[in-house]
Formats: structure tokens, sequence, C-alpha cells
């Protein structure tokens, strides 16, 4: 039955919102004036919803999504403890509209509880919004309709979205303080060059004595800034264009991912993150009893490095031909040993999810604490740097005083 909503005027003369099921919009109508409102508009819900099709490209761009990452987070939790506690889905469903304060949530939440009142499953309802749901998530979903434990199979999901978006979080706090010195210090440098040196030592020119070297060498930086620093600043934005031009064709963005693994600090983290979310999308559809062909191919599609990604699919390909799982990723070397080994573990006790799992939250950790040891290390690297380089600027200021003074005596 789908879902309209609507607006209307009630005895009192108040205007009120909300969502209603029925077969048409004479119906809805119908409907509320069976509760003594006077309906001013109807609309059907999720008209742009047709069998599972993306929006298009004016949608992507000009519209936000009704979920981000903790609210998704969050949205799951709420539904897993309803669905946990008894509560029919369709209840569920009802009861988180009726909550949800953002219009857009409630109405999404309508759209899938009309699709659920219709007979639709619920993973076919949620693959009705793509841009809210992944394919992985709806994957989840559908093996926890089939096997009869949705409310725990949202727990899961629920976790799993959580430890990740803390993970994320934790990376981005490590590398934002870094990020926000080195901006600084750019514009202080660039300031200092561009414009104070100048200034300064415009006061000497007159003089018929020659310049100190760190002088004359930062008056030639200065004037190069002040020349040429706009045509620098459209190359490097061209050259970050053609980068990103070039990213776009899968075979340059795996050499370019593969390259970028072999890096000393930052490569040991893109492995540690890329296999800690592999191994906890595994984890996940295996446990919601997703055959693992297909839960390897979902996994290995959550890799944003294509190197990594191609690694898994060969491993799934192993897999396919009657490889055991431990033994098909101890042959990708870019993955960790530690996930071969605590996948061999986990097909040795029967214990596969719990394990991956296990692996996952080690991987995670260990992401972690080499995150913060890289920020430590750098925040005190990235000041002491700046100090030199205003250092080397005020010298270069300093110099010809100096000299000009002992000329004077």
């Amino acid at each position: 039955m789908p879902a309209f909503s609507f607006e209307a005027l009630d005895s009192e003369g108040h205007v009120r919102r909300g969502t209603v099921d029925a077969d048409s919009p004479k119906a809805a109508r119908g409907l509320l004036r069976a509760q003594a409102l006077v309906p001013l508009d109807v609309q059907a819900l999720a008209a742009d919803a047709q069998d599972g099709a993306r929006p298009g490209l004016a949608a992507r761009l000009f519209t936000r999504p009704v979920f981000n990452a903790t609210g998704l987070a969050v949205w799951t939790r709420q539904l897993a403890g309803l669905v946990g506690s008894g509560l029919p889905l369709e209840r569920a469903l009802t009861a988180l509209a009726e909550e949800s304060d953002a219009e857009a949530q409630r109405h999404l939440v309508a759209s899938l509880r009309a699709e659920v009142n219709a007979g639709a499953p619920f993973a076919r309802a949620l693959a009705l919004h793509p841009r809210e749901f992944s394919e992985i998530y709806c994957a989840v979903i559908g093996a926890g309709e089939a096997s009869g434990s949705l409310g725990e199979v949202l727990e899961n999901l629920a976790d799993d979205l959580e430890s990740r978006q803390q993970l994320r979080a934790k990376l981005i706090g490590a590398a934002l303080y870094p990020a926000i010195v080195t901006v600084v210090a750019i514009v202080i440098v660039l300031f200092l060059v561009g414009y104070v040196v100048p200034q300064v030592a415009g006061v000497f020119a007159g003089s018929k004595r020659a310049l100190p070297l760190l002088t004359a060498a930062m008056l030639a930086l200065s004037d190069f800034v002040r020349n040429w620093g706009w045509a620098l600043l459209a190359v490097l934005v061209l050259a970050a264009a053609a980068l990103r031009a070039a990213l776009s064709r899968p075979a340059f963005r795996e050499k370019f991912d593969a390259w970028w693994l072999k890096l000393p600090v930052v490569g040991r983290l893109a492995r540690g993150y890329n296999a800690a979310r592999f191994a906890s999308t595994l984890a996940m559809l295996a446990g919601a009893g997703v055959p693992i062909l297909r839960a390897l191919q979902a996994a290995a599609e959550t890799l944003n490095n294509r190197a990594l990604r191609a690694d898994a699919l060969d491993a799934l390909a192993l897999v396919r031909e009657g490889a055991p799982l431990a033994s098909a990723l101890a042959q990708k070397k870019r993955f960790p040993g530690l996930l071969s080994m605590f996948a061999r573990l986990g097909e040795q006790t029967g214990r596969l999810p719990q394990m991956l799992e296990r692996a996952a939250a080690q991987l995670g950790t260990e992401v972690q604490r080499r995150a913060m040891q890289l920020a430590t290390i750098l925040e005190p690297l990235l000041i002491v740097g700046m100090g030199l380089v205003v250092m080397l600027i005020v010298l270069a200021v300093l110099m010809p005083i100096i000299q000009l003074n002992q000329f004077v005596k």
C-alpha cells in the first residue's frame, strides 16, 4: 500500500502534517476527512524510487542524503531495539516515523513502512533507496529476514556501523591538528615572504652596500612568489585535476593504490584500515548467514584501495575453486598476515564470523595506535619546522639592519 504525506487543518484550524497509508490520493483524503481533518495537500512518497533506480546527477549534487553515517547507525540501533523487543516490523517503523523530527527522515521511514505493509520484504524496501542504504546493508537485512533473526542481525549491523564510524572519527581527529598547523604555517610564510620581506628590505634598497646572502635569497624567493605565485597555483590545480582524471581509469588507479601501499607510514595505515573494514564486513555477512562467496564479493566492494580489492577478488576466485579462505588470503601478501591467521583459526574451530570480528577489532586498534603515534610525532616536527622557517625570514630582515649599524659605527 503506498504512503502519502499530507498537510491538513484540524477542527481548531491548526495545520497538521504527517503520513498516511492508502491505495490512492483520493483514498488518503477520505481517511483524513474521517479523522475530522481538512486535507490541504496530499503527495505520494518515494515516487522517484522505481525498481531501485539510483537518483540522477542533479539529485545527488543538490540534495543531501537523509542519513549521514552517524544517523544511520543510530536509526539502525533504534530499529534493532524495537524489533528485538518483539515489536512487529510494521509497528517498529511506524514508531520511528512518528518520533522522527526531520521531515525527510519521516517520509523515508513511512515509505519503507508502506512497502512492508504491501507485502514486500524489508530488504527489498531498503533497496528502493540505494542512496540511503548500501547493497551490503540490504544484503545483511535480507539474510536476517531469511534466517528469522532480524533483531539480532540489526544489532550486529548497528555495532558494525558504530565501530566503523568510531575508527574513521579517530583517524580524522588524529590528522586534523597536523593539517591545521600545516595550513596556518603555509599562510603565515606566504604572507611574510610575499608582503613583509619586500616592505622591510625596500628600506635598504637605496644603500650601495650589498645585501647579505640570506636576505638576497629571501628577496629572490619573494619576487618569485609575487610574480609567479598565481601561475604556480594554477599549475598545481591543473596537476591535481590531471591526477584526478587519471585516477578515474581503473588500470592507473590500481597501480597508484599499489604504490600507495608501499609508502613507509601511510601505506601501512591504509593497508590496516582497509583490512579492518574488509574483515568487519565479511564477519558481519558470514554471521548473518550470507554464503561465503557472496560475502567475499560484497566485502571486496567495500575496499577503497583498488589493489587490495583486486587481491580480494583473486582470493574469491581461489575460494570458488575450493581453496580454504585462510589459504586464499595468505597468498595475497598485501593483506596483513593477522587476517589469514584468524581466518584459519575460525575455519578450524567452526567460528569464522567471531574470529574475523576479532581480527577486525585488532586491526582497527592497531590502525588507531599508529595514527596517534604519527600525529604525536608530526605535531612537534611541524611546530619546529615552522619556527625554523620564520627564524630564517626574521634573520633575513635583521641581518641588513645589523650590517647597517656596524657601518654607522
